[in-house]
């Protein structure tokens, strides 16, 4: 069983790689840097197991310039959206892009006035549908015998996320220099001499 997860796993992230759409992570790129320029910022929710994925990556965003915050997505139709102003981004993470609850909250930050990046399965979703940019993974195998539990998906929506916040970082021309200010303290600031 465990040869099978480490294969699986193998070929879904090669996969990704091999089929990553670079025209859709710029649109997202795009998307983000449109709205930053008129004072918007990024929130990044899920549901679930992309519930954390989503406090990683927005914590990635914000070290790396994006202003970037993380939103609980069972709380956003309960007040949380208020924290999301019109033309702010949404980057939402569901493993099958049929996850009830963020499609509720999706349509709340819409009819707000967010823009929606989507991150799911497949471009069929119903969350690849509500979103105005959509970044698929196209997993097919979560690396056992049930293939139910999200494993294969969880990394690629990690590795797609983190592709994206490549482009942020290099389109911001990001230094050393600028990047020690956001990170005084603990080992990073200390490997970068602060």
């Amino acid at each position: 069983m465990i040869e099978k997860f480490e294969q699986t796993i193998k070929n879904e992230i090669n996969e990704l790689f091999d089929t990553m759409d670079y025209q859709a992570l710029n649109e997202a790129e795009s998307l983000v840097l449109a709205s930053e320029s008129e004072g918007g910022r990024v929130h990044v929710t899920g549901i679930g197991k992309p519930s954390y994925v989503s406090g990683y990556i927005a914590s990635l965003l914000s070290s790396t310039g994006t202003p970037a915050y993380f939103l609980d997505g069972t709380e956003a139709v309960h007040g949380s959206s208020g924290q999301v102003r019109v033309g702010d981004v949404v980057i939402a993470i569901s493993n099958s892009g049929e996850t009830v609850e963020l499609l509720y909250t999706i349509r709340t930050l819409k009819a707000n006035g967010a823009k929606i990046i989507g991150v799911s399965r497949n471009h069929n979703s119903s969350l690849s549908q509500l979103s105005d940019v959509s970044l698929c993974t196209c997993t097919k195998e979560e690396g056992d015998d049930l293939n139910k539990p999200p494993r294969a998906s969880i990394i690629k929506q990690t590795l797609l996320l983190q592709t994206l916040s490549i482009l942020l970082q290099k389109e911001r021309k990001l230094k050393s220099e600028d990047y020690v200010v956001w990170h005084p303290g603990g080992a990073i600031g200390e490997s970068l001499g602060a």
